[in-house]
Protein backbone atom coordinates (compact mmCIF):
# COMPACT_ATOMS: atom_id res chain seq x y z
CA UNK A 1 0.00 0.00 0.00
CA UNK A 2 3.01 2.73 0.84
CA UNK A 3 4.66 1.46 -2.27
CA UNK A 4 1.63 1.71 -4.24
CA UNK A 5 1.30 5.81 -2.63
CA UNK A 6 4.64 6.40 -3.00
CA UNK A 7 3.94 5.36 -6.53
CA UNK A 8 0.79 7.47 -7.15
CA UNK A 9 1.79 10.64 -5.78
CA UNK A 10 5.24 10.50 -7.41
CA UNK A 11 3.91 9.98 -11.18
CA UNK A 12 1.58 12.32 -10.00
CA UNK A 13 4.53 15.11 -9.47
CA UNK A 14 6.07 14.49 -12.50
CA UNK A 15 2.72 15.24 -14.52
CA UNK A 16 3.11 18.69 -12.91
CA UNK A 17 6.52 18.66 -14.21
CA UNK A 18 5.76 17.95 -17.25
CA UNK A 19 2.37 20.14 -17.32
CA UNK A 20 4.56 23.51 -15.80
CA UNK A 21 7.09 22.73 -19.41
CA UNK A 22 4.14 22.49 -21.42
CA UNK A 23 2.63 25.62 -20.42
CA UNK A 24 6.07 27.40 -20.46
CA UNK A 25 6.60 26.09 -24.07
CA UNK A 26 3.12 27.47 -24.97
CA UNK A 27 3.34 30.67 -23.99
CA UNK A 28 6.87 31.08 -25.64
CA UNK A 29 5.39 29.85 -29.08
CA UNK A 30 8.13 26.86 -28.86
CA UNK A 31 5.41 24.10 -27.79
CA UNK A 32 6.31 22.46 -31.32
CA UNK A 33 9.59 20.82 -29.61
CA UNK A 34 7.51 18.58 -27.39
CA UNK A 35 5.30 17.59 -30.01
CA UNK A 36 7.24 17.38 -32.81
CA UNK A 37 6.64 14.23 -34.63
CA UNK A 38 9.24 11.71 -36.04
CA UNK A 39 12.42 12.57 -37.74
CA UNK A 40 15.74 13.59 -37.16
CA UNK A 41 16.42 17.03 -37.88
CA UNK A 42 15.20 19.79 -35.91
CA UNK A 43 13.46 23.07 -37.06
CA UNK A 44 14.74 26.18 -37.64
CA UNK A 45 17.55 27.83 -37.57
CA UNK A 46 20.06 26.70 -37.58
CA UNK A 47 19.63 24.29 -40.31
CA UNK A 48 21.95 21.03 -40.82
CA UNK A 49 24.38 22.53 -43.01
CA UNK A 50 26.24 20.02 -45.84
CA UNK A 51 29.84 19.66 -46.36
CA UNK A 52 31.45 19.10 -43.05
CA UNK A 53 34.24 16.63 -41.44
CA UNK A 54 33.17 15.18 -38.15
CA UNK A 55 35.84 13.26 -35.99
CA UNK A 56 33.99 11.50 -32.57
CA UNK A 57 36.80 11.16 -30.12
CA UNK A 58 35.95 8.81 -27.20
CA UNK A 59 37.56 9.79 -23.84
CA UNK A 60 39.77 12.18 -22.03
CA UNK A 61 42.94 10.84 -23.97
CA UNK A 62 41.79 10.65 -27.43
CA UNK A 63 39.91 14.02 -27.01
CA UNK A 64 42.08 16.37 -24.97
CA UNK A 65 45.14 15.97 -26.95
CA UNK A 66 43.36 16.95 -30.49
CA UNK A 67 42.05 19.96 -28.41
CA UNK A 68 45.93 20.80 -27.67
CA UNK A 69 47.12 20.57 -30.96
CA UNK A 70 44.59 22.93 -32.18
CA UNK A 71 45.09 25.20 -29.62
CA UNK A 72 48.92 24.99 -30.72
CA UNK A 73 48.24 25.37 -34.19
CA UNK A 74 46.01 28.53 -33.74
CA UNK A 75 47.09 31.34 -36.26
CA UNK A 76 44.25 33.91 -35.22
CA UNK A 77 41.81 32.99 -32.40
CA UNK A 78 41.03 30.41 -29.52
CA UNK A 79 37.71 30.54 -28.04
CA UNK A 80 36.61 28.29 -24.89
CA UNK A 81 33.64 28.30 -23.31
CA UNK A 82 33.13 25.97 -20.64
CA UNK A 83 30.87 25.32 -17.13
CA UNK A 84 34.28 25.22 -15.17
CA UNK A 85 38.11 25.58 -15.95
CA UNK A 86 40.88 24.54 -13.82
CA UNK A 87 44.19 26.44 -14.86
CA UNK A 88 46.24 23.81 -13.75
CA UNK A 89 44.38 20.73 -15.56
CA UNK A 90 46.56 19.01 -18.27
CA UNK A 91 45.11 18.03 -21.48
CA UNK A 92 47.62 15.47 -21.58
CA UNK A 93 49.30 13.83 -19.00
CA UNK A 94 53.18 15.05 -17.85
CA UNK A 95 52.29 18.11 -20.13
CA UNK A 96 51.64 21.76 -20.16
CA UNK A 97 48.74 23.27 -17.68
CA UNK A 98 45.79 24.81 -19.15
CA UNK A 99 46.82 28.06 -18.16
CA UNK A 100 50.08 27.69 -19.91
CA UNK A 101 48.43 26.28 -23.08
CA UNK A 102 46.43 29.41 -23.45
CA UNK A 103 48.93 31.64 -22.23
CA UNK A 104 51.53 30.67 -24.62
CA UNK A 105 48.45 31.11 -27.42
CA UNK A 106 47.68 34.35 -26.10
CA UNK A 107 50.98 35.63 -27.31
CA UNK A 108 50.20 35.32 -30.78
CA UNK A 109 46.64 34.90 -30.82
CA UNK A 110 43.19 36.04 -29.58
CA UNK A 111 42.06 34.07 -26.44
CA UNK A 112 38.49 34.50 -25.27
CA UNK A 113 37.77 31.88 -22.48
CA UNK A 114 33.61 32.56 -21.27
CA UNK A 115 32.99 30.47 -18.06
CA UNK A 116 29.86 30.39 -16.11
CA UNK A 117 30.63 32.82 -13.58
CA UNK A 118 29.57 30.60 -10.59
CA UNK A 119 26.59 29.50 -8.19
CA UNK A 120 25.36 32.30 -6.36
CA UNK A 121 25.35 30.40 -3.12
CA UNK A 122 27.90 28.66 -1.33
CA UNK A 123 25.59 25.45 -1.06
CA UNK A 124 26.55 24.15 -4.75
CA UNK A 125 29.65 24.57 -6.13
CA UNK A 126 31.52 25.92 -7.78
CA UNK A 127 30.52 28.89 -6.39
CA UNK A 128 30.97 32.90 -7.65
CA UNK A 129 34.13 33.29 -5.03
CA UNK A 130 35.93 29.66 -6.57
CA UNK A 131 35.39 30.64 -10.17
CA UNK A 132 36.39 34.05 -9.36
CA UNK A 133 39.62 32.51 -8.04
CA UNK A 134 40.32 30.41 -10.99
CA UNK A 135 39.98 32.59 -13.59
CA UNK A 136 42.44 34.75 -11.78
CA UNK A 137 45.05 32.45 -11.87
CA UNK A 138 43.93 31.29 -15.52
CA UNK A 139 44.30 35.11 -16.32
CA UNK A 140 46.90 36.67 -14.26
CA UNK A 141 50.34 37.76 -15.94
CA UNK A 142 48.55 36.49 -19.13
CA UNK A 143 47.09 38.20 -21.87
CA UNK A 144 44.29 35.83 -21.93
CA UNK A 145 41.11 37.37 -21.74
CA UNK A 146 38.61 36.28 -19.51
CA UNK A 147 34.47 36.45 -19.24
CA UNK A 148 32.40 35.52 -16.09
CA UNK A 149 28.55 34.68 -17.90
CA UNK A 150 25.92 35.00 -14.30
CA UNK A 151 22.97 35.21 -16.94
CA UNK A 152 21.66 31.97 -15.57
CA UNK A 153 18.01 30.66 -14.40
CA UNK A 154 18.34 30.86 -10.70
CA UNK A 155 19.92 26.94 -9.60
CA UNK A 156 21.21 26.53 -13.05
CA UNK A 157 24.23 27.32 -14.94
CA UNK A 158 25.78 27.49 -18.44
CA UNK A 159 26.79 23.83 -19.43
CA UNK A 160 28.44 23.89 -23.32
CA UNK A 161 31.69 22.49 -23.65
CA UNK A 162 33.04 24.21 -26.50
CA UNK A 163 36.37 25.35 -28.52
CA UNK A 164 36.59 27.12 -31.40
CA UNK A 165 39.64 27.70 -33.14
CA UNK A 166 40.43 30.09 -35.98
CA UNK A 167 36.46 30.06 -36.69
CA UNK A 168 37.10 26.93 -38.97
CA UNK A 169 37.49 24.38 -36.43
CA UNK A 170 35.39 23.08 -33.52
CA UNK A 171 34.45 20.54 -30.44
CA UNK A 172 31.79 20.30 -29.14
CA UNK A 173 30.81 17.91 -26.38
CA UNK A 174 31.31 16.58 -22.99
CA UNK A 175 34.58 17.11 -21.30
CA UNK A 176 35.43 20.11 -19.33
CA UNK A 177 38.18 21.25 -19.09
CA UNK A 178 39.12 20.38 -15.02
CA UNK A 179 39.10 17.87 -12.96
CA UNK A 180 36.72 19.56 -10.32
CA UNK A 181 34.57 16.86 -9.81
CA UNK A 182 37.13 14.38 -11.14
CA UNK A 183 39.49 14.10 -13.73
CA UNK A 184 38.50 13.84 -16.97
CA UNK A 185 41.68 12.10 -18.38
CA UNK A 186 41.21 8.54 -18.52
CA UNK A 187 42.14 5.90 -21.58
CA UNK A 188 39.00 3.78 -23.29
CA UNK A 189 39.99 1.02 -21.93
CA UNK A 190 39.55 2.42 -18.22
CA UNK A 191 42.85 1.13 -16.32
CA UNK A 192 42.67 0.90 -12.64
CA UNK A 193 43.74 4.23 -11.05
CA UNK A 194 43.16 4.52 -7.34
CA UNK A 195 40.25 7.23 -7.92
CA UNK A 196 36.96 7.67 -10.18
CA UNK A 197 37.46 6.77 -14.05
CA UNK A 198 35.62 8.65 -16.25
CA UNK A 199 34.11 8.21 -19.64
CA UNK A 200 33.38 11.07 -21.83
CA UNK A 201 33.41 11.84 -26.04
CA UNK A 202 33.67 15.29 -28.07
CA UNK A 203 32.92 15.99 -31.10
CA UNK A 204 35.31 17.72 -33.25
CA UNK A 205 34.22 20.08 -36.91
CA UNK A 206 35.76 21.13 -39.60
CA UNK A 207 33.71 22.91 -42.53
CA UNK A 208 30.28 25.30 -42.81
CA UNK A 209 28.67 24.02 -39.28
CA UNK A 210 32.06 25.20 -37.22
CA UNK A 211 30.46 29.36 -38.02
CA UNK A 212 26.85 28.18 -36.36
CA UNK A 213 29.17 26.97 -33.06
CA UNK A 214 30.97 30.10 -33.35
CA UNK A 215 27.90 32.35 -33.70
CA UNK A 216 26.71 31.13 -30.52
CA UNK A 217 29.82 31.96 -28.49
CA UNK A 218 29.52 35.02 -30.02
CA UNK A 219 26.16 35.95 -29.11
CA UNK A 220 27.14 35.13 -25.58
CA UNK A 221 30.24 36.78 -25.76
CA UNK A 222 28.70 40.15 -26.89
CA UNK A 223 25.73 39.71 -24.17
CA UNK A 224 28.08 39.59 -21.41
CA UNK A 225 31.18 41.70 -22.56
CA UNK A 226 29.45 44.16 -25.30
CA UNK A 227 32.61 43.10 -27.51
CA UNK A 228 30.68 42.33 -30.95
CA UNK A 229 32.92 39.52 -32.87
CA UNK A 230 33.49 38.93 -36.47
CA UNK A 231 31.09 36.36 -38.36
CA UNK A 232 33.14 34.00 -40.92
CA UNK A 233 31.84 31.32 -43.28
CA UNK A 234 34.10 28.30 -43.40
CA UNK A 235 34.33 26.58 -46.28
CA UNK A 236 33.56 23.05 -46.99
CA UNK A 237 35.11 20.26 -45.40
CA UNK A 238 33.94 17.39 -45.68
CA UNK A 239 31.06 15.15 -46.88
CA UNK A 240 28.94 15.10 -43.58
CA UNK A 241 25.68 17.14 -43.02
CA UNK A 242 26.04 18.34 -39.40
CA UNK A 243 23.30 20.37 -37.24
CA UNK A 244 23.86 22.26 -34.04
CA UNK A 245 21.64 22.72 -31.53
CA UNK A 246 21.22 24.06 -28.85
CA UNK A 247 19.36 24.98 -25.37
CA UNK A 248 19.07 28.49 -23.93
CA UNK A 249 16.02 29.31 -21.68
CA UNK A 250 14.04 32.52 -22.38
CA UNK A 251 14.78 35.58 -21.05
CA UNK A 252 18.25 35.31 -19.69
CA UNK A 253 19.93 36.67 -23.21
CA UNK A 254 18.34 40.03 -25.15
CA UNK A 255 18.99 38.66 -28.85
CA UNK A 256 17.17 35.05 -27.46
CA UNK A 257 14.21 36.54 -25.76
CA UNK A 258 12.49 33.28 -26.57
CA UNK A 259 14.51 30.65 -25.81
CA UNK A 260 15.99 28.27 -27.97
CA UNK A 261 15.13 24.08 -27.00
CA UNK A 262 15.92 22.43 -30.18
CA UNK A 263 18.50 19.67 -28.12
CA UNK A 264 14.99 18.62 -27.04
CA UNK A 265 12.93 18.83 -30.14
CA UNK A 266 15.83 16.67 -31.44
CA UNK A 267 15.77 13.73 -28.98
CA UNK A 268 11.96 13.79 -29.53
CA UNK A 269 11.95 13.43 -33.14
CA UNK A 270 14.62 10.74 -33.19
CA UNK A 271 13.35 8.55 -30.34
CA UNK A 272 9.73 8.36 -31.80
CA UNK A 273 11.21 7.50 -34.90
CA UNK A 274 13.27 4.58 -33.71
CA UNK A 275 12.09 1.09 -34.94
CA UNK A 276 15.61 -1.13 -33.49
CA UNK A 277 17.71 -0.06 -31.12
CA UNK A 278 17.49 3.49 -29.37
CA UNK A 279 21.37 3.37 -27.62
CA UNK A 280 21.29 6.10 -25.15
CA UNK A 281 24.36 7.28 -23.06
CA UNK A 282 23.63 10.45 -20.52
CA UNK A 283 25.08 11.31 -16.67
CA UNK A 284 21.06 11.37 -15.97
CA UNK A 285 17.94 10.00 -17.18
CA UNK A 286 15.76 12.10 -15.49
CA UNK A 287 13.34 13.89 -17.73
CA UNK A 288 10.07 12.71 -17.91
CA UNK A 289 9.32 13.98 -21.23
CA UNK A 290 11.71 11.90 -22.77
CA UNK A 291 11.08 9.20 -20.29
CA UNK A 292 7.63 9.16 -20.96
CA UNK A 293 8.57 8.94 -25.01
CA UNK A 294 10.28 5.70 -24.13
CA UNK A 295 7.46 4.15 -22.48
CA UNK A 296 5.49 4.50 -24.90
CA UNK A 297 7.84 2.86 -27.18
CA UNK A 298 8.45 -0.35 -24.73
CA UNK A 299 4.67 -0.53 -24.73
CA UNK A 300 3.95 -0.56 -27.92
CA UNK A 301 7.26 -1.59 -29.54
CA UNK A 302 7.85 -1.08 -33.34
CA UNK A 303 8.57 -4.29 -33.50
CA UNK A 304 9.80 -7.89 -31.56
CA UNK A 305 12.79 -6.64 -32.23
CA UNK A 306 13.22 -3.54 -30.76
CA UNK A 307 15.76 -2.81 -28.02
CA UNK A 308 16.58 0.01 -25.71
CA UNK A 309 19.84 0.29 -23.63
CA UNK A 310 21.35 3.00 -21.33
CA UNK A 311 24.52 3.30 -20.37
CA UNK A 312 23.72 5.47 -17.20
CA UNK A 313 26.39 6.10 -13.67
CA UNK A 314 26.26 4.18 -10.78
CA UNK A 315 25.95 6.81 -8.72
CA UNK A 316 25.32 10.35 -10.29
CA UNK A 317 26.65 13.38 -8.39
CA UNK A 318 23.00 13.95 -7.62
CA UNK A 319 22.12 10.65 -6.21
CA UNK A 320 21.56 6.79 -7.59
CA UNK A 321 18.67 5.54 -9.39
CA UNK A 322 16.76 5.73 -5.99
CA UNK A 323 16.46 9.26 -5.74
CA UNK A 324 14.80 9.15 -9.52
CA UNK A 325 12.38 6.52 -10.48
CA UNK A 326 12.22 6.73 -14.09
CA UNK A 327 14.31 3.57 -14.25
CA UNK A 328 11.90 1.58 -12.70
CA UNK A 329 8.90 3.46 -15.05
CA UNK A 330 10.98 1.96 -18.11
CA UNK A 331 11.72 -1.48 -16.25
CA UNK A 332 7.44 -1.37 -15.75
CA UNK A 333 6.72 -0.67 -19.26
CA UNK A 334 8.86 -3.02 -20.29
CA UNK A 335 7.10 -5.89 -18.54
CA UNK A 336 9.69 -8.38 -18.61
CA UNK A 337 9.84 -8.55 -22.12
CA UNK A 338 13.61 -8.05 -22.41
CA UNK A 339 13.66 -4.75 -24.56
CA UNK A 340 14.95 -2.63 -21.43
CA UNK A 341 18.41 -2.86 -20.18
CA UNK A 342 19.92 -0.17 -17.97
CA UNK A 343 23.92 -0.56 -17.17
CA UNK A 344 26.90 1.11 -15.40
CA UNK A 345 30.35 1.07 -15.92
CA UNK A 346 33.22 0.04 -13.16
CA UNK A 347 37.01 -0.55 -13.44
CA UNK A 348 37.75 -3.96 -14.35
CA UNK A 349 40.21 -5.56 -12.07
CA UNK A 350 40.46 -2.83 -9.29
CA UNK A 351 40.71 -4.41 -5.65
CA UNK A 352 37.39 -2.98 -4.99
CA UNK A 353 34.52 -1.94 -7.16
CA UNK A 354 35.61 1.37 -8.36
CA UNK A 355 32.82 2.60 -11.11
CA UNK A 356 33.95 4.75 -13.87
CA UNK A 357 31.80 7.76 -14.22
CA UNK A 358 29.70 8.10 -17.15
CA UNK A 359 29.63 11.62 -18.48
CA UNK A 360 29.13 10.83 -22.06
CA UNK A 361 25.77 12.52 -23.68
CA UNK A 362 25.38 10.03 -27.04
CA UNK A 363 22.00 9.53 -28.60
CA UNK A 364 22.07 6.89 -31.29
CA UNK A 365 19.00 5.17 -33.07
CA UNK A 366 18.75 2.94 -35.76
CA UNK A 367 22.62 3.40 -36.50
CA UNK A 368 21.59 6.01 -38.41
CA UNK A 369 20.87 9.27 -35.93
CA UNK A 370 23.45 10.08 -33.49
CA UNK A 371 23.81 13.01 -31.31
CA UNK A 372 26.65 14.01 -29.06
CA UNK A 373 27.04 16.98 -26.41
CA UNK A 374 27.04 18.74 -23.42
CA UNK A 375 23.15 17.93 -22.88
CA UNK A 376 22.10 15.52 -20.27
CA UNK A 377 18.52 13.29 -20.21
CA UNK A 378 17.43 15.72 -17.28
CA UNK A 379 15.42 18.63 -17.45
CA UNK A 380 18.08 20.99 -16.21
CA UNK A 381 20.38 20.63 -19.80
CA UNK A 382 16.47 20.43 -22.05
CA UNK A 383 15.10 23.56 -20.60
CA UNK A 384 16.99 25.24 -17.77
CA UNK A 385 20.82 25.43 -18.53
CA UNK A 386 22.83 26.35 -21.65
CA UNK A 387 23.77 23.72 -23.54
CA UNK A 388 25.19 22.76 -26.96
CA UNK A 389 25.11 19.50 -28.98
CA UNK A 390 25.59 18.26 -32.33
CA UNK A 391 23.29 16.23 -34.97
CA UNK A 392 24.47 13.83 -37.80
CA UNK A 393 22.27 11.57 -39.77
CA UNK A 394 25.18 9.68 -41.31
CA UNK A 395 24.54 5.63 -41.33
CA UNK A 396 28.39 5.29 -42.08
CA UNK A 397 29.67 7.57 -39.03
CA UNK A 398 26.72 6.49 -36.82
CA UNK A 399 27.49 2.91 -36.79
CA UNK A 400 31.28 3.33 -36.78
CA UNK A 401 30.85 5.20 -33.54
CA UNK A 402 28.51 2.76 -31.60
CA UNK A 403 30.73 -0.11 -33.03
CA UNK A 404 33.65 1.84 -31.03
CA UNK A 405 31.55 2.45 -27.81
CA UNK A 406 30.32 -1.14 -27.43
CA UNK A 407 33.58 -2.23 -28.14
CA UNK A 408 34.91 -0.40 -24.91
CA UNK A 409 32.20 -1.33 -22.98
CA UNK A 410 32.37 -4.58 -24.47
CA UNK A 411 35.33 -5.37 -24.34
CA UNK A 412 35.29 -6.99 -27.22
CA UNK A 413 36.56 -6.17 -30.96
CA UNK A 414 34.88 -4.12 -33.28
CA UNK A 415 35.12 -6.68 -35.87
CA UNK A 416 32.39 -9.22 -33.63
CA UNK A 417 30.20 -6.76 -33.27
CA UNK A 418 29.03 -5.76 -36.48
CA UNK A 419 25.85 -8.11 -36.42
CA UNK A 420 22.30 -7.98 -35.44
CA UNK A 421 21.57 -5.24 -32.44
CA UNK A 422 19.02 -7.07 -31.34
CA UNK A 423 21.11 -10.24 -30.75
CA UNK A 424 24.40 -8.40 -29.84
CA UNK A 425 22.01 -6.92 -26.85
CA UNK A 426 20.25 -10.28 -25.81
CA UNK A 427 23.20 -12.41 -26.13
CA UNK A 428 26.69 -10.12 -25.43
CA UNK A 429 25.47 -7.00 -23.20
CA UNK A 430 22.40 -8.91 -21.04
CA UNK A 431 24.62 -11.50 -20.25
CA UNK A 432 27.31 -9.70 -19.12
CA UNK A 433 25.73 -6.78 -17.23
CA UNK A 434 23.92 -9.87 -15.24
CA UNK A 435 27.15 -11.10 -14.53
CA UNK A 436 29.16 -8.30 -13.71
CA UNK A 437 25.82 -7.34 -10.98
CA UNK A 438 26.23 -10.73 -9.64
CA UNK A 439 30.04 -10.20 -9.15
CA UNK A 440 29.22 -7.02 -7.46
CA UNK A 441 26.73 -8.26 -4.69
CA UNK A 442 28.86 -11.25 -4.24
CA UNK A 443 32.17 -8.54 -3.79
CA UNK A 444 34.06 -11.03 -5.82
CA UNK A 445 36.21 -8.97 -8.09
CA UNK A 446 34.93 -7.76 -12.11
CA UNK A 447 36.31 -9.29 -14.81
CA UNK A 448 34.07 -7.31 -17.19
CA UNK A 449 33.24 -3.28 -16.88
CA UNK A 450 29.95 -3.48 -17.53
CA UNK A 451 27.17 -3.98 -14.49
CA UNK A 452 23.35 -3.63 -14.62
CA UNK A 453 22.66 -0.61 -13.01
CA UNK A 454 22.85 -1.87 -9.49
CA UNK A 455 19.80 -1.12 -7.02
CA UNK A 456 17.35 -0.70 -9.97
CA UNK A 457 14.16 -2.35 -9.07
CA UNK A 458 10.77 -2.18 -10.60
CA UNK A 459 9.72 -0.97 -7.10
CA UNK A 460 12.42 2.12 -6.44
CA UNK A 461 11.29 5.24 -4.85
CA UNK A 462 8.99 6.98 -6.91
CA UNK A 463 7.92 10.13 -4.99
CA UNK A 464 11.36 11.27 -4.16
CA UNK A 465 13.01 11.63 -7.94
CA UNK A 466 9.51 13.91 -8.88
CA UNK A 467 10.25 15.85 -5.78
CA UNK A 468 13.85 16.40 -6.71
CA UNK A 469 12.89 17.43 -10.26
CA UNK A 470 10.34 19.95 -8.72
CA UNK A 471 13.26 21.98 -6.53
CA UNK A 472 16.08 21.15 -8.77
CA UNK A 473 15.25 20.50 -12.38
CA UNK A 474 12.07 22.61 -12.93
Amino acid sequence: MLERLDRNVGEGLDRLVVAHHRRRLRKLGRLDALEAPPGGWAGGDPPPREGNAVAIHVDGAAALPRVVAAIESAAESVHLAGWHFEPSFQLERRGVSLRELLAAAAERVDVRVLTWAGSPLPLFHPDRGEVRDAMRRLASGTRIRVALDARERPFHCHHEKVVVVDEELAFVGGIDLTSFGGDRYDAGHHPTRGALGWHDAAAELRGPAVADVAAHFALRWAEVTGEELPTVAPAPAGEYDVQVVRTTPEGIYDRLPRGDFRILESYVRALRSAERLIYLESQFLWSQELVDVLEEKLRHPPSDDFRVVTLLPAKPNNGADDTRGQIAQLLDADGGEGRFLACALYQRGAPRPTPVYVHAKIGIVDDRWLTLGSANLNEHSLFNDTEMNVVVQEPELVRATRLRLWSEHLDRPESELGGDTTRLVDEVWRPLAAEGEARLRRGDPLEHRLVRLPGVSRRSRRLLGPINGLVVDG
